[in-house]
């Protein structure tokens, strides 16, 4: 089976959302996937989709990103089952934000041990594997966030903009056994991220729901550019148009950029005085 048209894949946070669809997408290529997710039920629905949408293999491993011992599990799942693995995508994460003064240390240490250090496991775990292999690939799934760094999201902002960081030091660091890494950026998009959100700012789940309802970009969208990216060992994809702009004046008129992160700060604090 070629690893360019048929992977062997392991997706953590497969059960729902991007996950689900990333996976449906190399399904229908007739991959094999690993649906790793905390949740069994709604792992066990995307594995039965994952077979009917054509997968070679599809099956469900319980991985807690929070756990090392999991990825390590893992690891060995694929190389006793597959003789190894070709794509570790790393989605798993959850939502946060408010104001600095209001996120507590606890929130912090929450958010950054699941969006930041579970990719950092997932990748440090499979990294000798893939050595091993002289082959492999990364896809760490960040967010413009990361990239952007909004008002009102600092410890969320912090988590993604880490995991940006550690895709493009792996992107050099591990090109000498041409091990790839993608990091990709979305914006807000149709998923249900709103269900993990950590916050004190009551009005924030309410826009953060709005802002996800009425994307007109889905999970499947981002599915399929996600796959055409990898084809194109692409290390970095950015699929919302608007967000590519915001991006492109943030390094081209920054001071201009950060005038108007100003300005929404403002409009934040104004609104938040008026409640």
């Amino acid at each position: 089976m070629s690893t360019v048209s048929a992977p062997r894949l392991l997706i953590t946070g497969a059960g729902s959302g991007l996950g689900r669809a990333m996976a449906l997408a190399w399904s229908a290529r007739g991959a094999r996937v690993l649906v790793a997710d905390i949740a069994e039920a709604p792992a066990q629905e995307t594995v039965a989709l994952c077979t009917a949408a054509g997968a070679a293999e599809a099956h469900y491993l319980k991985l807690d990103v929070t756990h090392e011992a999991d990825f390590v599990a893992a690891a060995a799942w694929v190389q006793a089952h597959w003789s190894g693995l070709d794509i570790l995508v790393n989605n798993a994460g959850v939502a946060g934000g408010g104001t600095v003064d209001g996120i507590s240390e606890t929130d912090w240490e929450w958010i950054i041990n699941i969006n930041l250090l579970g990719v950092a496991r997932g990748c440090r775990v499979f990294t000798p594997l893939f050595k091993q292999q002289q082959a492999g690939q990364f896809v760490n799934i960040a967010s413009m966030a990361g990239l952007l760094n909004p008002p009102g999201m600092a410890s969320y902002n912090v988590s993604k903009a880490g995991v940006v960081a550690l895709s493009e030091t792996l992107t050099s660091e591990l090109s000498p056994w041409n091990i790839r890494t993608l990091v990709v950026c979305p914006s807000y998009f149709q998923t249900n991220l709103d269900s993990s959100l950590r916050t004190h700012d009551p009005a924030m789940k309410a826009a953060l729901s709005k802002l996800l309802t009425s994307s007109d970009i889905t999970a499947d969208d981002i599915a399929a550019g996600i796959v055409a990216a990898v084809d194109s060992h692409a290390s970095l994809y950015l699929p919302h148009e608007k967000a590519r702009a915001a991006w492109q004046m943030k390094q081209q008129h920054p001071e201009a950029f950060a005038a108007e992160m100003q300005a929404q700060a403002r409009k934040q604090a104004a609104a938040k005085g008026r409640s």
